[in-house]
């Protein structure tokens, strides 16, 4: 039973990365404007039904691999020790993920996702992709704090090292030859609390 069943999710987690693959590709090579849910189901020789089983939306199926990418660090946030500092769990997560990034030689959703960069209507489905783990992040780093208004202390923290870390990103996409572990370390460090 164990075996079908990760026979099966092998199966979805293929197929969801073919969607999501697929539409990249388009929208790198058409604009965003121009894809349509269906020719994305075409490229990935699935279904529009099908299609409707993995993402709600075009932008969704586009945003996948960013939602993968932060889903993992919110994971090694959560795997560091609980006695660390808020700042420190997240400095150290954010090393640990951008060296795992930078050791996926497979750069091509780099090269598209350079492409679709400012697109207008895309900048909304980013935010969201960034806010729904910015909360579950937030409530991480709730249970490091203590002391007063320790909602917001971690809110804040969470968003500010977020917003480095995008900027962070954003800035080796578009300076491509540089260190990208250097400028996460930079960024961080311009940033990194008074108490952290």
């Amino acid at each position: 039973m164990d075996e079908i069943t990760g026979l099966r999710e092998r199966k979805k987690a293929a197929t969801r990365l073919a969607l999501h693959e697929s539409a990249l590709r388009l929208a790198a090579e058409q604009g965003p404007d121009g894809v349509t849910v269906e020719a994305i189901a075409d490229a990935a020789n699935v279904s529009r039904r099908t299609f409707s089983n993995y993402f709600s939306s075009k932008e969704e199926a586009l945003f996948h691999g960013d939602t993968v990418r932060l889903r993992r660090l919110l994971q090694l946030v959560h795997e560091r020790p609980g006695s660390e500092a808020p700042w420190t769990a997240l400095s150290q997560a954010a090393e640990q993920f951008t060296r795992e990034s930078s050791d996926d030689r497979d750069h091509s959703w780099l090269t598209r996702r350079r492409q679709l960069r400012g697109h207008p209507g895309l900048a909304a489905h980013q935010v969201a992709a960034y806010t729904a783990i910015e909360r579950e992040l937030a409530a991480e780093l709730a249970h490091r704090l203590t002391g007063t208004a320790v909602a917001l202390r971690s809110r804040l923290l969470t968003a500010t090292f977020l917003a480095a870390l995008r900027v962070a990103i954003q800035h080796w996409i578009d300076h491509p030859g540089h260190d990208l572990l250097e400028i996460v370390r930079t960024a961080l460090a311009e940033v990194t609390p008074p108490s952290a």
